[in-house]
């Protein structure tokens, strides 16, 4: 599987089907289990809405960021985006994953129209560097 997404992706002809994958590990990679240990993770459940500078919590407090890395899981979930008037068919419109409409705006995860298979856990992670770097190179 990894190996006919990544020939995909590099426009390489699949020469093989044999492979075997386990993806039952794929969370729990050294870093992350290191970091479950030192408690270092927090969980903060979903935000009311956005505004202009961050988002608004369900009692209605509001915090601002520089950045918001939202995770939506595997179908798109767009509500939350509403109010910016930025959702056209379904889809935000993204130059890369920059939202065209809101330029403080990235959208990883959402399928090819954010990347190639970045829908994916295998091409999320190609997507998510680029994305990285994008948003270095803007808050720089």
């Amino acid at each position: 599987m990894f190996n006919q997404a990544n020939e995909k992706y590099l426009k390489k002809k699949n020469t093989s089907n044999t492979l075997q994958v386990s993806l039952s590990d794929i969370v729990q990679v050294e870093s992350v289990k290191e970091g479950l240990t030192r408690n270092v993770f927090k969980d903060y459940r979903p935000f009311f809405s956005f505004y202009k500078n961050g988002v608004i919590w369900q009692n209605g407090s509001k915090e601002a960021f520089d950045a918001i890395i939202w995770c939506t899981g595997f179908r798109p979930y767009l509500n939350h985006l509403k109010k910016l008037n930025i959702i056209v068919n379904d889809k935000v419109i993204t130059k890369n994953t920059r939202a065209v409409k809101e330029s403080n705006l990235w959208l990883v995860g959402y399928g090819n129209w954010t990347g190639f298979a970045s829908a994916t856990i295998y091409g999320v992670g190609k997507t998510a560097k680029i994305t990285a770097k994008e948003i270095i190179n803007s808050l720089s």
